[in-house]
């Protein structure tokens, strides 16, 4: 129950972490930062805070080609899902795109069920569909929402992107990797896409303003660093369906600063969805667990593990 807990616990930190995304990427596009060197700047600065963190703490940087073969790919579907979502902002309001991001849990329990055999049983399938409804309302909620076709098929992209992602962390032995360890080296693989997308760095556009450097480090700390770490051990302690469901307490959480902050309206249909989603996320909570997670004992040797 402890290590559940916990699972809980870092999920939704991660939840509550990745939506801080339009927080900071926002002003960084209202003065003239592009998509991509936006990203550039988060995953490079992300990749520089980690490097100096593990070796501070003196773990080894050691992994085996096969794990940095799978690490690569993890790389490249997390980079692609940053892509997706960040594009979809020049779309459609970004609130509204990462309320929708949250369709992901459902992608993830489909992949577990169809690829894996994972049963799926009543208590999550009925948090599943508080999730959808609750998103729904929380979507139709916003009085001034737009929607767009383009928009709605980047942010489908993202959330394919980040559900295979959970899934490839869950079903691989890169859960035992250190979560700075594996947050490293899905960061550094994955910055590859920025930097070719900005012409081998050629074409950034820098930042004028010293507070928008902020912004960019703000981005590389918590939706990036802070996120994926957390996920990553929620991960490891819950499964990737459970982890999922988790990760919509993040559009509750930017709804909450939203209103505290930003004085937004609150209907009574972000009523209504905050209240399904609170209950999805209970039914992960309570639900018996039918994982049997076989967890590496103190003082296993995680750097060359690389099954599966």
């Amino acid at each position: 129950m402890q290590d559940k807990m916990k699972g809980v616990l870092y999920g939704a930190v991660a939840a509550s972490s990745y939506g801080m995304n339009p927080l900071f990427a926002l002003p960084l596009y209202s003065h003239g930062v592009g998509v991509n060197s936006t990203l550039f700047y988060r995953y490079v600065i992300a990749v520089v805070f980690l490097f100096l963190w593990i070796k501070i703490k003196k773990h080894s940087f050691y992994i085996t080609i096969r794990q940095c073969w799978k690490l690569f790919w993890l790389g490249i579907l997390f980079s692609l899902s940053s892509l997706f979502l960040f594009m979809s902002y020049n779309y459609m309001d970004a609130g509204v795109a990462s309320t929708i991001l949250f369709i992901y849990p459902v992608l993830v329990a489909m992949i577990m069920t169809v690829f894996y055999k994972e049963k799926l049983t009543l208590q999550t399938g009925l948090s599943i569909m508080c999730t959808l409804f609750g998103v729904y309302f929380l979507y139709t909620g916003k009085p001034n929402g737009n929607l767009d076709l383009f928009g709605m098929l980047l942010v489908f992209l993202s959330a394919l992107s980040y559900a295979v992602y959970i899934v490839a962390v869950n079903k691989t032995s890169l859960k035992y990797l250190p979560p700075e360890k594996l947050t490293f080296y899905v960061l550094l693989f994955g910055s590859i896409v920025y930097i070719i997308n900005t012409g081998f760095c050629t074409n950034i556009e820098t930042i004028q303003a010293w507070y928008l450097w902020l912004n960019a480090f703000g981005l590389a700390l918590l939706p990036t660093i802070v996120s994926i770490e957390t996920m990553a051990v929620s991960i490891k302690l819950l499964g990737a369906t459970p982890a999922a469901i988790l990760g919509t307490l993040e559009p509750v959480t930017a709804l909450f600063f939203g209103v505290t902050v930003f004085h937004e309206v609150l209907t009574f249909k972000i009523i209504c969805g905050i209240i399904l989603i609170l209950a999805a996320v209970v039914g992960v909570i309570l639900k018996p667990d039918y994982h049997k997670w076989i967890f590496l004992k103190p003082g296993h040797d995680t750097e060359n593990c690389d099954n599966n």
